[in-house]
């Protein structure tokens, strides 16, 4: 109650008294005198960046015990205090506490762990302490961070069955080729008959797998290893975020959720008093799609020049007509917020239908894939096993 009219940088004695100054634990453990001999091998390394579900209980406490009337170094403690063991949780809270204690502001400290809070965290928050409205804006993290893992958690979930369907399926149509085709085929062998194309394709296919198996999972292997590192590169990270706003199916399950997800954030960001080109160039940081951000770069260089947003997100071409004539609407209105949390409800709804249509959708495609693999493999034996018994006959 009485922190949201302070500053983050003051320290009251209190703070002092309750929080005293001292390193982090990593650099008490990492410049301890201990001898060599008592290191122990295989010792667990120090977790020293929070997941973004700890960063949301983070949020979500920090703005209790601050609205229960504690300041903000006495909330740090406690909450370093919590649990047992070196958690990241425990570091990160203590050496923010500790930077408290030294006078630096709660957003200068955050920044100093940009893998647990991203730029949109710590410029909020700097928002907040100008403000002195620090309590809403942490209160608005959190419902920002909740809203970000549902969407995070329903595409997975949508697709998590199909992964793990193909993955049987492949396992089992390896087996067959490796185990139970070579049986069929000293039988035919034995006989000494003509064999039909879909069955000597089977058998070749088996024969490869077996013989040069190791060949293909070596090229696999390697496969993978270019691709991960080309995925990195700039060149590939933009073809790979263009494809996925490109593929049927997901294309609008990747499109609806970037574009609620930037709408949320852009929204809030603005609501706290962070200003439209800082809060674009964060939004193009944190969209999580190079192409999307892209254009983002580029409104953000056009407003430099006094153009509204929603005029070079429409000549970008990457976001839909409804999308940027809501945001006009709300720059001609002067109420951009109401735009955007428009814009991030809609795109919000649009996103659930999409994944209902992608899950009913893939479910008849499964079935008629491992219908065709299995159809393929029972034509292939049956026929064989015909001809041999009509060539006996």
């Amino acid at each position: 109650m009485g922190y949201a009219k302070k500053k983050t940088a003051s320290t009251s004695p209190a703070e002092a008294v309750f929080a005293p100054k001292r390193q982090p634990r990593s650099a008490d453990k990492s410049k301890s005198g201990g001898s060599i001999w008592s290191m122990q091998i295989g010792q667990p390394k120090l977790k020293t960046d929070m997941k973004r579900v700890e960063v949301l209980l983070f949020v979500s406490e920090l703005a209790d015990l601050l609205e229960a009337g504690m300041t903000l170094g006495q909330a740090l403690q406690a909450l370093a205090n919590q649990g047992e063991g070196d958690t990241a949780q425990k570091y990160v809270c203590q050496d923010l506490c500790d930077s408290i204690v030294r006078g630096e502001s709660f957003s200068d400290a955050c920044q100093r762990h940009p893998k647990t809070f991203p730029p949109l965290f710590s410029n909020m928050l700097r928002a907040g302490e100008a403000s002195g409205a620090m309590i809403e804006v942490l209160r608005r993290l959190g419902d920002h961070y909740e809203r970000d893992d549902n969407m995070r958690s329903k595409i997975k979930g949508a697709l998590t069955y199909p992964v793990i369907v193909l993955c049987f399926g492949v396992i089992a149509v390896i087996g067959a080729l490796v185990w139970i085709i070579p049986q069929f085929q000293k039988v035919f062998d034995s006989m000494g008959a003509a064999l039909p194309l879909p069955t000597r394709i089977l058998i070749g296919m088996s024969d490869a797998l077996i013989n040069y198996g190791w060949a293909m999972g070596l090229g696999g292997f390697l496969a993978i290893v270019w691709f991960k590192k080309w995925s990195k590169t700039p060149s590939g990270i933009r073809r790979i975020d263009s494809w996925k706003l490109k593929v049927p199916l997901i294309r609008g399950i990747i499109a609806s959720g970037a574009y609620s997800s930037l709408a949320y954030t852009l929204k809030t960001l603005l609501s706290n008093g962070v200003n439209v080109l800082q809060a674009l160039k964060i939004c193009e940081e944190t969209c999580g799609n190079a192409v999307i951000g892209d254009a983002l770069a580029t409104a953000r260089k056009r407003v430099t020049d006094g153009t509204t947003i929603s005029g070079p997100l429409a000549a970008s071409g990457v976001f839909p007509r409804m999308m940027t004539d809501m945001l006009a609407v709300g720059e001609q209105a002067g109420d951009m917020a109401s735009s955007l949390e428009n814009v991030g409800r809609r795109y919000q709804k649009e996103m659930d239908r999409n994944i209902a249509s992608f899950t009913n959708a893939l479910e008849p495609i499964l079935i008629v894939a491992i219908a065709g693999v299995v159809g393929f493999v029972a034509i292939a034996i049956l026929t064989a096993v015909f001809k041999v018994s009509s060539s006996i006959g």
